[in-house]
């Protein structure tokens, strides 16, 4: 029971860390981007190229991070300078990162991290003797979520922090005060989707394989994680919204287990994609709910 604890909050770590990203779009920008469907496997391609390269882990997180940045910023540069609608662009950029993916894993659509170290390899040699190799993993996946979310923090609290998040309830507002909402808008999709891959390449890792698959439904299992995370904690302030994205991701993946695990409905693994199309479509209607009951009271 308690390893299986251990995977869970490993799972919610990781995705938590891509639904954040989600959380920056979806939420913080009011922007319907797809694109993280293809940064989440451009983020697993980048690491195994940088692996098989031997390139210092340090160095190949951040260039996994830029690369979701830019996968991010081409999706706002084809809604900003197209007038493509966002959900569009998301879609068309998600559509070639497959190729980019596949170009970047030189034609092979999967790649295996046998014959490598990943970063859960040298963190488990660490602590070998002292835990298990999953609580080692939680607690290196727990410092970096933790790094994220006080950065994330700090600047959502700078001007272009603050600016960013209003430019989702109030563009014009924006606009008023003299500042570009394109770059806003290619600063926010970018990070976004910068987070989205970082996630990408932890997944990858935790898995010991890349796939230029691993994206498929990603966008569904975050925006799930986000909605959680709302009915568990109600408040404004950026600290716990960062803090309840987790909280909704280690939900998530909760549920996910749970479902997997009750032989009564004889669920396969290509169910998964049903179960999470499903949990979106109870959310909504629980929001709903409660919309009404809050508008009821007031």
């Amino acid at each position: 029971m308690i390893e299986i604890s251990g995977v869970i909050l490993i799972e919610g770590l990781i995705y938590g860390i891509m639904a954040l990203g989600v959380f920056i779009s979806f939420r913080v920008l009011d922007f319907p981007d797809l694109t993280v469907d293809g940064s989440f496997p451009m983020g697993a391609a980048v690491m195994a190229a940088c692996l098989i390269g031997e390139v210092p882990f340090i160095l190949a997180f951040i260039l996994t991070f830029i690369a979701g940045i830019l996968a991010g910023m081409t999706t706002a540069v084809i809604h900003n300078k197209l007038k493509v609608p966002g959900l569009l662009a998301g879609i068309l950029t998600m559509t070639m990162l497959y190729s980019v993916n596949l170009r970047i894993q030189k034609g092979s659509p999967n790649i295996s991290f046998l014959r490598v170290d990943t970063v859960f390899d040298k963190i488990n040699g660490v602590f070998k003797g002292f835990m298990s190799s999953t609580w080692s993993m939680l607690i290196l996946l727990l410092i970096v979520f933790l790094v994220i979310k006080v950065l994330l923090d700090l600047f959502f609290h700078t001007d272009m922090g603050l600016t960013l998040g209003a430019m989702g309830n109030n563009e014009q507002m924006v606009i008023s005060q003299g500042v570009n909402p394109r770059v806003l808008k290619m600063l926010g999709i970018g990070l976004s989707n910068g987070l989205v891959a970082l996630a990408g390449a932890l997944a990858a890792q935790y898995q010991g394989q890349a796939d230029v698959n691993l994206g498929r439904g990603v966008v569904i299992m975050g925006l799930a994680s986000v909605m959680i995370g709302e009915f568990l904690i109600k408040s404004n302030k950026i600290a716990y919204l960062t803090i309840r994205v987790l909280l909704g991701s280690i939900a998530f993946r909760g549920i996910m287990f749970l479902a997997r695990n009750l032989t009564f409905l004889s669920l396969k693994p290509s169910d998964l994609q049903l179960i999470y199309g499903m949990s979106i479509i109870l959310l909504l209607i629980l929001t709903r709910r409660k919309e009404k009951k809050s508008r009821r009271v007031g």
